[in-house]
C-alpha cells in the first residue's frame, strides 16, 4: 500500500511498524506529518501481508491507543 499526503492528512494517529517507517514518511511528507502523531510500534518488518501473528501484535500494541 501506498500512503499519499491525502492520507497524512486525514489520519489521527499514523502507526509504523519500525523507526525506520517513521523517519521515511518525515522525509517524503515532511510539514504535513509533524502535524499528526507518528507512533512507532516497534516490530520487525519481517512478517508476509496478513500474517496472522503480526495480526495479533498489531491488534495488542495500538489497542492501548484507543482504549
Amino acid at each position: 500500500m501506498h500512503v499519499g499526503r491525502e492520507d497524512i492528512e486525514w489520519a489521527d494517529f499514523i502507526f509504523v511498524m519500525e523507526k525506520s517507517h517513521k523517519k521515511k514518511l518525515a522525509h517524503k511528507f515532511g510539514s504535513a506529518i509533524k502535524a499528526r502523531s507518528v507512533v512507532s510500534l516497534d516490530i520487525p518488518d519481517n512478517y508476509e501481508y496478513m500474517d496472522s501473528e503480526l495480526i495479533a501484535i498489531l491488534k495488542r500494541k495500538v489497542a492501548r491507543y484507543f482504549a
